[in-house]
């Protein structure tokens, strides 16, 4: 990590995004090794990421723009 990690999580922090928010941005991020980890921790998360990314404009069965 770097001092650049550290002031990009600071405005994360004061953009108050969600925690799962975070945890699928980290997903999309992740390099192998680190997003096997998150899908083992997270994969609920993981599931419904993969679900969104494959819908229409993100939206699943039932909801509305």
């Amino acid at each position: 990590m770097s001092l650049y990690d550290y002031k990009i999580s600071q405005h994360l922090e004061m953009q108050d995004a969600p925690f799962y928010a975070l945890i699928m941005a980290a997903m999309r991020k992740a390099d192998d090794v680190n997003l096997v980890k998150l899908c083992t921790e997270w994969p609920e998360a993981w599931d419904e990421l993969q679900e969104r990314y494959n819908a229409p404009g993100g939206l699943l069965l039932g909801e509305r723009p």
